[in-house]
């Protein structure tokens, strides 16, 4: 007897999260975004009953729906909506269920993403501002100055998330070792390593911490703190975005850079100095080459200085 979709949804998020291993937002994204399609469908409906039109049907409202800000839903979240669906249709195949191949849902095509990054001169600015900042201001902190330089460094030394770094405890570092173990999207662990500038300012900072906080990044700030009643926290991703922000406008740097602008550097620059597109997607932990792939803009770029150096050489 054909069962009702909401039941099959009900199982599907209990499928995610005990079968495939899911983290909670993984978990509560799917929900909502299936729960927006059932809703639409009827949650009585037979999930037999998902065809082609229905779908299509689907996509025409969710281009029409507003977000709370009265605006269209951009594409890369409609896209979510159908990827959601696709992995929810994968699901009811491998239950012998009778229903649309999830093969048959496109998804739109996306504009290729634009890669903030910086080098050269910004780059060496923005890591020097932490120092640059206290030099000017008097009353500035020395743990303050040594956790902001550490954390710009350790940024771009490991291409860490931000979600990654603020969830770091300092027994979680192996300085001597020069590398640790991080747990990022998925659940999936993977080894980062420091480079000789982040090590030394990691260690300078730890050096001057006298507080029992387990975290590697905290807030020093006295009345935050109180405020907060942040013992045994770690700074937020907010801060930290609010950190980088404040440092890259100290430094003159006119363009928006936030946590993953240092990531993308991380990337790029292990690119340009001759690292394949295989080792950047482990070193980022992508679970996809095809994500790792919006950097192929820097290849592309090496490939010509190559064509240009050793091309047509004979003739000359």
């Amino acid at each position: 007897m054909p069962t009702n979709i909401s039941k099959y949804l009900i199982e599907y998020l209990e499928y995610l999260e005990i079968e495939r291993n899911r983290s909670d937002k993984t978990l509560r994204n799917y929900d909502f975004y299936l729960k927006r399609f059932t809703t639409w469908f009827g949650p009585e409906n037979k999930a037999e009953n998902i065809d082609a039109e229905k779908v299509r049907q689907f996509r025409l409202w969710l281009n029409r729906l507003a977000d709370v800000h009265g605006e269209p839903l951009k594409k890369n979240t409609q896209n979510y909506h159908l990827i959601a669906l696709r992995s929810f249709l994968k699901y009811l195949a491998k239950r012998d269920v009778k229903t649309l191949s999830a093969e048959k849902i496109e998804l739109m095509k996306m504009p290729d993403r634009e890669v903030s990054f910086l080098e050269g001169s910004d780059l060496s600015r923005l890591l020097e501002a932490p120092l640059k900042q206290a030099e000017l201001n008097e009353n500035s902190s020395g743990l303050i100055k040594y956790r902001d330089k550490a954390i710009l460094e350790m940024l771009f030394s490991t291409g860490l998330r931000v979600s990654e770094l603020v969830n770091l405890k300092k027994d979680s570092i192996n300085l001597a070792r020069e590398e640790f173990t991080v747990t990022g999207k998925g659940r999936k662990s993977r080894v980062v390593f420091l480079s000789d500038q982040a090590k030394y300012w990691l260690k300078k900072y730890l050096e001057v911490r006298k507080d029992l906080n387990p975290f590697l990044f905290i807030c020093h700030d006295l009345k935050s703190k109180k405020e907060k009643n942040s013992k045994d926290e770690s700074l937020t991703t907010r801060s930290v975005q609010r950190l980088v922000q404040k440092y890259a406008k100290a430094a003159g740097i006119t363009k928006l850079v936030t946590p993953h602008t240092l990531r993308h550097s991380y990337a790029t620059d292990l690119l340009q100095n001759g690292a394949d597109i295989r080792s950047v997607q482990t070193m980022l932990g992508h679970s996809s080459i095809t994500t790792t792939q919006i950097y192929t803009h820097i290849t592309d770029k090496e490939l010509k200085n190559i064509y240009k150096k050793f091309h047509g050489k004979k003739n000359e």
